[in-house]
């Protein structure tokens, strides 16, 4: 083939390069098409593994009622004995009546727990305002660093939580917050310098606050026992270190007041039958 044949098919060549891209970029384009779709796929398996999620979640709150007097007693009586490995005494179990536990409204747990705090003015009755809100110490009467209310949760998350459901009530004296996450204890102490109407916390600090004399239990009347789980599952009575510790706390401080009909109990949230307890 002479040099002007070789010049003529090369130009040939070129110009059906130019025509038709090679058809790498296409393959490319199809990979991409195929990463975006199968993005598209995951997320919207994502989204309807999280409908599915709440849908759940709604269904067992509807068919979880909160619990009666009756039943709040039978619960907490089992955790005590379970979690301490021994038994209430029968003069114990007599001290240990219903009107010991705050009854809360009926109805489906999502709406029974929507207002703590309007619940916990039927539960101090006329004297909620006095009780809960007056920020004044009235010296000779009232000694700084002695909430009338205390919440107790499994973690600082769930105590702030429950603190917000108050907030109507703590506007002119503001609750206390006893929990180690992010609060120094010199703090606290010197916070309870102050009157004191609410606290919510965790039991390992609210014990050692007490421990310290900081934290006085002179004019408490309502314990709130939060029963929400974590996103494990977990509630202040099945995580064992915090279970561990709340029960410290109750039996050095709490349950003797308790017997004695100065202190009541509200277990707030959603309370498994004690049959369900003891196949967990």
């Amino acid at each position: 083939m002479g040099s002007t044949d070789r010049t003529a098919s090369a130009a040939v060549k070129k110009r059906k390069r130019q025509k038709f891209p090679p058809k790498k970029s296409t393959s490319m384009e199809t990979k991409n098409e195929v990463k975006s779709g199968s993005k598209k796929i995951k997320s919207n398996g994502k989204k309807k593994n999280e409908i599915e999620a709440k849908a759940d979640k709604q269904r067992r709150y509807d068919a979880v009622q909160l619990a009666t007097a009756s039943q709040q007693l039978d619960f907490f009586v089992h955790h005590y004995q379970s979690g301490n490995g021994a038994k209430l005494s029968s003069l114990e179990l007599d001290s240990l009546k219903e009107a010991r536990f705050i009854e809360l409204c009926q109805g489906p747990v999502q709406n029974a727990t929507s207002n703590l705090g309007e619940h916990m003015k039927v539960a101090f009755g006329s004297s909620w305002k006095e009780m809960l809100c007056e920020k004044h110490i009235q010296e000779g009467e009232l000694d700084p660093g002695n909430p009338a209310l205390l919440m107790i949760s499994l973690s600082a998350l769930r105590s702030l939580e429950l603190l917000r459901e108050l907030r109507p009530l703590t506007n002119d004296c503001h609750a206390a917050k006893l929990f180690s996450k992010h609060m120094k204890v010199e703090e606290q102490v010197s916070m309870l310098k102050n009157r004191v109407n609410i606290a919510s916390g965790t039991p390992s600090r609210i014990k050692k606050l007490i421990d310290m004399e900081a934290l006085g239990l002179s004019r408490l009347a309502v314990i709130v026992l939060d029963m929400h789980t974590d996103v494990k599952g977990y509630s202040l009575f099945t995580l064992p270190q915090v279970r561990n510790e709340f029960w410290d706390l109750y039996k050095t401080f709490l349950h003797q007041p308790l017997l004695a009909g100065d202190l009541r109990i509200c277990l707030y949230g959603p309370v498994p039958s004690v049959s369900e307890g003891k196949k967990k």
